[in-house]
C-alpha cells in the first residue's frame, strides 16, 4: 500500500500569517487554538504526520482542519458546537414560568407573599405546567428572561400644592445664584447617639471587625446644625445639645456675621423651628430670605448629599464612648473636607425633576 499524498494548507499571505500567530497567542478556546497551530505548522511546510505526532492527534484530524481552512478560511478555526440534550421546556412554558414568578403567590392560592425557587418549582409541577423541573433550571430560565430577585423600594410624592413653583425656584437658585447674594443650604444632622456604628473597610478575609452591642445609652444625644455654601462648597456647622429655634437662630446669626455685606438665600425644610416668629423677624431685618422646600422633598436640599458623606466617612465603623470624642471626629472630617471643597454646580443635570411634568409623573 502506497503512502498517502501529503496535504498542505494553501498559500498564506503575510497578513494571514500574522493573524494566525495572534490567534495562537490570545485564543482562549482550546479547539480554536489547536486548529490555528495546525494551520500555522502546515503553512511552515510541516507534513500532516509530523503535525499529528507533535499535537497528539490523528492524521485525519490534521487533514480535515487543513481542508476546512482551504475552503472556508479563518471561519474554519471557530468551533461549531452542536448537539446536546434537547430542551424539555418549550418557549411557551418558559414564558409561563416568568409570568408566574412575577405574580403574587396569594393570587394563585398559595399562603405566602413571595416565591422561593423551590416553592415556584413545586407550584409549576402541581399546576401541570411541567412534569418535572429542577430548581436550577427555574433559576436559569428566570435569569435568561431578565427576571431577577429584587428588594422592594418605597417612594413618596410631595403633597405640597405649590410643589412646582417651589421646586423651580430652588433649581433656579442652584443654577443661577443671585449676583447680590449667596445661596446656602441649611439643615440639621442627627440625633448623634453614642453607639457602635457598623461600617465597611478593608480587612483580612474571614476576619471581620466585631463591634460591641449596647443595651443602655444613657449619655443623651446631640445635634449638628450645618450650612453648605454653594459658592465655595464649604460646610459650616455647630453641634448643640438641642435643636430648638433658639439654637437655630444663634446659628443663623453666625452665618450673617460671616457674610455681613451679602444677601443670604437659605434653602431649608419645613421643620417648625425654622418658621418660628423670632426667626422670621430676625431674617426679615437682616437681608436673609428663607426659601422653604416643598413638603416631602428633602432630597432637593443639596446638603443632604454632604450629610451622607459625613455619616459614611466620619461615623460608620466607629464606637465613640463620649460626645466630645465623637464631636472631634466629625469636626476633623469636615475640616479635611473643606480643604478639598469646590464650588457646587450642576445639581441633578438631566434628571427627571428638570422636566416640566415631573410632579405629575412622580405621583
Amino acid at each position: 500500500m502506497g503512502r498517502r499524498p501529503e496535504v498542505f494548507v494553501r498559500q498564506v499571505s503575510m497578513a494571514e500569517g500574522q493573524r494566525l500567530q495572534r490567534v495562537t497567542r490570545t485564543a482562549k478556546d482550546p479547539v480554536k487554538l489547536r486548529r490555528a497551530i495546525v494551520v500555522l505548522m502546515s503553512a511552515q511546510g510541516q507534513p500532516a504526520p509530523d503535525i499529528a505526532h507533535l499535537l497528539k492527534v490523528t492524521e485525519d484530524y490534521v487533514r480535515d482542519v487543513i481542508h476546512a481552512f482551504n475552503e472556508r478560511g479563518f471561519d474554519a478555526l471557530d468551533p461549531k458546537w452542536s448537539g446536546g440534550a434537547p430542551r424539555r421546556i418549550d418557549e411557551q412554558t418558559r414564558d409561563w414560568i416568568c409570568v408566574i414568578a412575577r405574580c403574587d403567590p396569594r393570587f394563585l392560592g398559595r399562603p405566602f407573599s413571595c416565591w422561593s425557587l423551590a416553592k415556584l418549582r413545586d407550584y409549576l409541577i402541581d399546576a401541570g405546567y411541567v412534569t418535572t423541573v429542577s430548581v436550577e433550571t427555574v433559576r436559569r430560565v428566570l435569569h435568561e428572561r431578565g427576571v431577577s430577585w429584587q428588594a422592594t423600594k418605597t417612594w413618596k410624592a410631595s403633597t405640597d400644592p405649590d410643589f412646582t413653583a417651589k421646586t423651580r425656584r430652588i433649581l433656579d437658585l442652584y443654577d443661577h445664584p443671585p449676583v447680590d447674594g449667596r445661596v446656602i443650604c441649611v439643615d440639621e444632622f442627627g440625633p448623634l447617639n453614642l453607639q457602635p456604628r457598623p461600617g465597611r473597610g478593608w480587612r483580612p478575609a474571614g476576619q471581620p471587625v466585631r463591634l460591641r452591642a449596647t443595651y443602655r445609652r444613657d449619655q443623651g444625644v446631640r445635634h449638628m446644625i450645618a450650612a453648605l455654601d454653594l459658592a465655595t462648597g464649604r460646610l459650616h456647622y455647630r453641634i448643640r445639645d438641642r435643636k430648638r429655634w433658639r439654637e437655630f437662630l444663634s446659628f443663623l446669626k453666625t452665618l450673617r456675621h460671616r457674610w455681613p455685606d451679602q444677601h443670604l438665600y437659605l434653602i431649608l425644610d419645613n421643620f417648625s423651628p425654622h418658621k418660628h416668629p423670632e426667626v422670621r423677624a430676625c431674617c426679615a431685618a437682616n437681608q436673609v430670605d428663607l426659601v422653604f422646600l416643598p413638603t416631602y422633598a428633602s432630597w432637593l436640599n443639596w446638603i443632604e448629599a454632604e450629610f451622607a458623606a459625613v455619616r459614611y466617612f466620619a461615623l460608620n465603623g466607629t464606637d465613640h464612648r463620649t460626645h466630645p470624642e465623637q464631636d472631634a471626629a466629625i469636626g476633623a472630617y469636615i475640616r479635611w473636607r473643606n480643604q478639598h471643597a469646590r464650588p457646587k454646580t450642576g445639581f441633578a443635570i438631566n434628571s427627571k425633576i428638570r422636566r416640566l411634568d415631573y410632579p405629575f409623573k412622580a405621583a
